[in-house]
């Protein structure tokens, strides 16, 4: 690792609190790197105790004036913010590229989605209707929706703008103030965020912005008062130690963890297609995408041309850094990722995996590790169970589906699965009986702002996503009125 600044520019970061820009109160910092070259290209502040109390009474009084605004109020202001990611998603997604690696063209595509994100939970914020209840003669029985408060957020590097906005989008929808603890490794991607909501005029302390050490960030925030929910995406080991701090406290908790998404193949699919499909899915953001397709089960029928056609899409991958024309995939976010990918992978061939096409780093600067397909992979090899969170495409074949419906679900994960069936029949067998809160048939699709997306098993709990992406963030208020005697 090298400390020359990046020649083709990142932005200053700072932290953004009761509506203000700042600095770390201790000057504390951390450096910023390049995974595509390995270079320090910037510096993130590392928040204070003192730096997280001005954040936490920031969001108190941003909430009581964020709370009592009029709705069409707030959806306008969300709304100027929307239009204000979508025109500079360009300049959004070349940060993005330079801190976390991944090509320019997704990474502004990224922005460009998170923009319409905003606009959906926003006009959903109109339809979080309450009901009255028919009851007593005398008596009006009414159940009430209202913003649980001031929340604790926090997210990872693998979307720098989607995993952000997934909070802060439905948090300000359903009037609540928030403060995100973004990641120290893609801080200037979070800033730019957080900058459309200040330049669009949300009030001061509604949406507050902070970094630091992860453990001493959230244990000082989880433990205020001040702070109702507890927002997280991030790895199961994580969230558990920040659910229990959260239960401890007798806080609700959003929890949307990772994953080990298997694909099952059946006899009636077309392979070549199943494998191109799979193939663009795997590679996507170089495998780091928590519903990322990681196990892939094959019928034995299909096996052959299934991996032909998967090696080949692997090998036309273009690895590369993200600003570069033609890039389609890019490094590994941080070295932590490369020594993973490179564990699993030795592992894997030490217990008798043949590696069909990748399985190591390039000759060159940067976190890059070629997209790996395996096959003859072992029940025991450490990747068939590990999050590889990376490139790496193990593929192994089954006899009956009863057989790849045990295995798919024999992990304590559940958040994706995919299928690829010609059979109405066989399609609502997946639907039926795979363990995973989302699911897809024939394609691999990623998540979408109209519907939910979350886990069931150790892969969390709460929705992110659709009508259902409020519901955490409002309390359910039974009211009773007797109007007369």
């Amino acid at each position: 690792m090298t400390t020359r600044t990046d020649p083709r520019g990142y932005p200053a970061v700072r932290m953004y609190i009761g509506g203000a820009w700042r600095e770390s109160g201790a000057q504390h910092t951390a450096p910023v790197v390049n995974p595509a070259t390995e270079e320090i290209i910037g510096t993130v502040p590392l928040a204070t105790p003192a730096d997280l109390d001005d954040a936490l009474e920031a969001a108190r009084r941003g909430f009581r004036i964020w709370r009592d605004t009029p709705v069409a109020q707030r959806t306008a202001i969300l709304h100027q913010a929307a239009d204000l990611l979508t025109r500079r998603a360009a300049e959004i997604g070349r940060v993005m590229t330079l801190e976390q690696g991944k090509p320019l063209t997704e990474a502004t595509g990224e922005a460009r989605r998170v923009a319409d994100t905003l606009r959906w939970h926003a006009d959903d914020a109109r339809r979080a209707y309450g009901r009255v209840i028919p009851s007593a003669p005398g008596t009006l029985l009414t159940v009430r929706r209202e913003p649980i408060g001031p929340v604790a957020a926090f997210v990872p590097w693998n979307f720098p703008a989607g995993g952000p906005l997934r909070k802060i989008s439905s948090a300000l929808s359903a009037g609540c103030s928030i403060v995100l603890k973004a990641s120290e490794e893609t801080p200037a991607t979070a800033a730019a965020l957080v900058g459309c909501f200040a330049d669009a005029g949300l009030p001061d302390g509604v949406l507050n912005l902070v970094f630091g050490e992860p453990a001493e960030v959230s244990a000082h925030l989880i433990a205020s008062p001040v702070i109702r929910l507890i927002a997280f995406t991030g790895s199961v080991p994580v969230g558990k130690l920040l659910a229990a701090a959260a239960g401890n406290v007798m806080k609700p908790s959003l929890m949307e963890l990772g994953g080990h998404a298997p694909v099952i193949v059946c006899a009636d699919a077309d392979p070549a297609r199943a494998a191109r499909r799979a193939a663009r899915a795997k590679f996507a953001n170089a495998g780091q995408v928590c519903t990322s397709p990681s196990r892939f089960l094959v019928h034995e029928s299909r096996l052959q041309d299934f991996t032909a056609e998967f090696v080949k899409a692997a090998e036309a991958v273009v690895v590369g850094d993200g600003l570069d024309e033609g890039t389609t995939m890019g490094p590994l976010a941080n070295e932590r990722r490369l020594t993973a990918v490179e564990r699993l992978t030795a592992d894997a061939v030490r217990r008798g995996a043949t590696v069909r096409t990748g399985g190591r780093r390039p000759d060159r600067a940067g976190y890059f590790f070629a997209p790996t397909v395996l096959t003859d992979v072992p029940e025991d090899a450490l990747m068939m169970s590990e999050e590889p969170f990376g490139p790496l495409a193990p593929i192994v074949p089954f006899s009956e589906l009863d057989e790849a419906l045990a295995v798919a679900n024999s992990l304590p994960y559940g958040l994706a699965a995919y299928g690829f069936t010609e059979s109405a029949a066989t399609a609502e067998r997946l639907s039926a009986e795979l363990e995973a809160g989302i699911l897809s048939i024939n394609h691999c699709g990623g998540s979408v702002h109209e519907a939910p997306s979350g886990g069931v098993k150790e892969s969390g709990y709460g929705r992110e996503g659709g009508p259902e992406a409020l519901d955490a963030y409002l309390v359910t208020k039974r009211v009773s009125h007797l109007l007369a005697g």
